[in-house]
């Protein structure tokens, strides 16, 4: 397999040198816990001489431990490992963990190495083993030193998580969790495994594990919180910058260091979704064929190259939003959209991860609601997977700014979204996308919606022709009613129904904002120039100041997409040669080819697309306001008349 330019291969034979240190971690150290509470041991039982060391007593009684937690000569992780069962030798998964650990170990401390000649903590280890660091930048050594032991922590978790994440073939779901991960400490790398290690050993102790499976799921699960806690306090650190902005390369394991995004994660997850085919969405037509574009786009990421050609050529979704009223289909939407992708990456191997962010998320104690939203868009936009976020309900779940009723929950998540969708720090791979849906868009925060860089207008079936379709699906098979005087969801055929779709925003749908279009054309004639749809651009942003730069440019982005108006072939799905497996060069050439010019048209209907929506929910947004002061005025007034009924008696 090959590697793209910006990947850098940490050499084996570095690796192999750091075995033995690996292996006497492994084989015994001692450590004294500062954060975690140390285990208590329990009475060793004495044993008869000559028996075997392997093979004890394991009490039937629930709850009862009958071994010892904690080893007073020491950590042995290796030997805790070994003891996990009854049986003496050795098995091929505690061999399987054993090598994945010293693999782990080791990384850990080419990565830490390599961060130290990035940086000049190399060059302050030097100093300070001479004595002859200057106290002026002891605090700048101890900075490093931190960031190190960060960088050794979330590498051996992450590594020995991937190692393990396919050992053990089965489907069962983890019967052994890990407790909460405490000993993290940060005085430097070296200290930093030491702590975790012992943690972990006694994590297996307390569990009580007894079979192969057991261990395994306790250890990703351990790793798993590990990496979690470490990403946290790494997440505003500058210093880690030389860290988190490379990737790295493990060539022999497949294995790749993308900072702090887990690589293990790209397993999928099995997903009970009910999908839908596009045949089961009624009307919706130019959502519906946005999704299916969209579906299709994503499979165009490359992953050793970890970016999508339409990402680079423009025309690539990130987010965008569904509105429309209850009942209208953004569920069978989301059904769909999901189905499809799930179907083109079984087809293709690719590791695909659906998550919705719900109402769950919002949490009392401060700051847990952000985690959670956090938490949500870093495992979609893993690097590693082709992902789909959606957030249903997004004015109950995300806060508008300067609403009394907006929880301080609400509200972290709508920072997060803001920051995540658009922020200094957005990277777009191309590998995942995220969709916004709601019954009442105007609810949502202004900033936040403006960050849908693609509009769905989601308003179900339409036409007589739409309502037989529906019926006719709805009802199912078991009738023999007849169909009648119609021809079968031939209303639903897209390629028509959406350039019909089309041609209905060549002029606004809004009533407020086709007078701004009528106004502009008698001052400009036809709007068939650059210099003419910007003059209509800035008469929308007079109408309605909330039309800024950040509309203009989704207007662009969307400009692009009618550019890339094109379905990747079915075949190229259903045959991952043709197109998925080839190198991103080819992709993106080929996509490319298929590009069609960007014509007046295009323009004019995006602009229009695009405001209509932003008129629609200003008009709701202003008449949701109108509605709830006027309510105000009546409890102020019923509130005068009882305190002067009370005031007279």
């Amino acid at each position: 397999m090959t590697t793209s330019n910006d990947l850098m291969e940490l050499k084996e034979d570095r690796i192999r040198e750091k075995y033995p240190l690996a292996e006497a971690m492994l084989a015994g150290f001692d450590h004294t816990p500062r954060i975690a509470a140390k285990s208590q041991p329990d009475v060793v039982q004495e044993r008869s001489p000559g028996l075997g060391t392997r093979r004890r007593f394991r009490s039937t009684t629930p709850g009862l431990v009958t071994r010892s937690t904690a080893r007073p000569e020491g950590v042995q992780l290796s030997v805790r490992i070994l003891e996990c069962d009854d049986d003496p030798l050795t098995t091929p998964s505690q061999a399987s963990v054993l090598r994945a650990l010293r693999r782990a170990i080791a990384v850990a401390h080419v990565a830490s190495d390599q961060f130290a000649e990035q940086t000049e903590l190399a060059d302050l280890k030097r100093s300070n083993l001479a004595g002859t660091l200057d106290a002026s930048r002891k605090d700048r050594f101890q900075q490093l030193l931190s960031a190190s032991a960060l960088i050794s922590l979330h590498v051996f978790a992450n590594m020995t998580d991937f190692l393990l994440s396919g050992l053990v073939g089965t489907t069962e779901e983890a019967t052994v969790q890990s407790g909460e991960v405490e000993e993290i400490l940060l005085d430097n790398d070296q200290l930093a495994l030491h702590g975790i290690l012992w943690e972990l050993d006694q994590e297996i102790a307390a569990a009580q594990v007894e079979t192969d499976s057991q261990l395994i799921d306790l250890i990703t699960s351990f790793c798993e919180q590990l990496m979690e806690k470490v990403a946290l306090r790494a997440e505003n650190s500058l210093v880690l910058h030389p860290f988190s902005q490379s990737r790295y390369r493990v060539e022999a394991d497949d294995f790749e260091i993308t900072g702090f995004t887990p690589a293990a994660r790209a397993r999928t997850a099995s997903l009970s979704m009910a999908f839908k085919k596009p045949e089961e969405v009624v009307g919706n037509h130019i959502a519906k064929y946005q999704a299916m574009k969209l579906a299709k786009m994503l499979m165009a990421y490359d992953f050793e190259h970890k970016l999508n050609p339409f990402a680079e050529l423009g025309g690539f979704i990130f987010t965008f939003m569904g509105d429309g009223k209850p009942g209208t289909g953004k569920t069978t939407l989301i059904q769909m959209m999901a189905g499809l992708i799930n179907d083109y990456c079984a087809n293709a191997g690719y590791p695909f991860r659906y998550q919705n962010l719900s109402t769950e998320s919002i949490d009392s104690y401060q700051g847990k609601s952000a985690q959670n939203a956090k938490a949500f868009i870093k495992t979609v936009t893993d690097p590693n997977v082709i992902g789909f976020g959606t957030i249903d309900d997004i004015d109950q779940l995300a806060g508008k700014r300067g609403d009394r009723q907006s929880s301080a929950g609400q509200l972290e998540i709508t920072a997060v979204l803001m920051e995540s969708f658009a922020g200094a720090n957005t990277v777009v791979r191309g590998n995942c996308t995220f969709g916004m849906f709601s019954n009442y868009p105007e609810n949502v925060d202004d900033a936040l919606r403006q960050r849908a860089g693609a509009r769905f207008l989601v308003d179900g079936p339409q036409t007589r022709e739409d309502y037989i379709d529906i019926l006719h699906l709805l009802m199912g098979k078991n009738h023999a009613i007849p169909v009648g005087d119609h021809d079968l969801f031939e209303a639903q055929a897209i390629k028509k129904a959406v350039a019909a779709s089309y041609d209905r925003h060549s002029r606004p749908q809004e009533d407020a904002l086709a007078k701004v279009f009528d106004e502009v054309q008698a001052k400009t004639g036809p709007l068939d120039t650059i210099a003419k749809m910007g003059a209509y651009l800035k008469a929308i942003q007079e109408a309605d100041e909330r039309f800024t730069g950040r509309a203009i440019k989704n207007i662009t982005d969307a400009i692009k997409v009618r550019a890339m108006d094109f379905e990747l072939p079915d075949e190229w799905m259903e045959n991952p040669d043709l197109f998925l497996f080839k190198d991103y060069a080819t992709k993106k050439s080929m996509i490319a080819d298929l590009a069609q010019p960007i014509t007046v048209d295009m323009v004019i209907q995006e602009i229009n697309r695009y405001a209509d929506s932003e008129f629609r929910y200003a008009d709701k947004s202003d008449e949701a306001a109108i509605d709830n002061a006027v309510r105000d005025m009546q409890r102020m007034e019923e509130a005068k008349r009882r305190f002067m009924e009370a005031s007279r008696s």
